[in-house]
């Protein structure tokens, strides 16, 4: 099945525990939000997450980022600069993105966070950088920010900064 007839995430799980999460609900959800602040046409979008744990977010941060640590998520853009807003194929491939169960239940608990709000927020967090946004510059992160919590707000979630 194509991302138009389901959502815009193609959803690749290693780690079981995902399931009972509903993931695939929370990754469309939260990218159909995103993508809608941000202009863009949801359903004209693919964006590819791998749910895995610690240890396989360790070796992909260790392969690509140069950093031997576990991380909540990880992105992979597929553009640099402008994205296109259509494509021959009728849908844009925005990039990758992974996300570990382990470091996003610990943040969850530690944090007093509901463990399905973080996930979300962490989906839309990894969706704003394949769309160019990212948080080196104060100036970067507050706007980052400011729209993230604006997405979470159209899903019920608060504002985690």
């Amino acid at each position: 099945m194509s991302p138009a007839d389901t959502g815009p995430v193609d959803l690749v799980v290693e780690d079981s525990r995902w399931e009972a999460v509903g993931l695939e609900d929370l990754a469309d959800r939260a990218a159909v939000a995103t993508l809608t602040e941000m202009g863009r046409d949801p359903m004209g979008h693919e964006i590819s997450l791998l749910a895995c744990d610690d240890a396989r977010i360790r070796t992909l941060n260790g392969e690509f980022r140069g950093k031997d640590a576990e991380t909540n998520v990880l992105s992979w853009p597929a553009f640099e600069g402008d994205i296109p807003r259509s494509d021959p194929t009728g849908l844009v491939f925005l990039g990758d993105i992974a996300i570990s169960f382990d470091t996003c239940e610990r943040e969850a608990r530690d944090g007093g966070k509901r463990f399905e709000g973080h996930v979300s927020h962490l989906i839309v967090h990894g969706i704003m950088h394949l769309l160019g946004f990212d948080h080196v510059e104060d100036a970067e992160a507050y706007e980052m920010e400011r729209i993230e919590a604006n997405i979470l707000a159209t899903l019920d979630i608060a504002n985690p900064y």
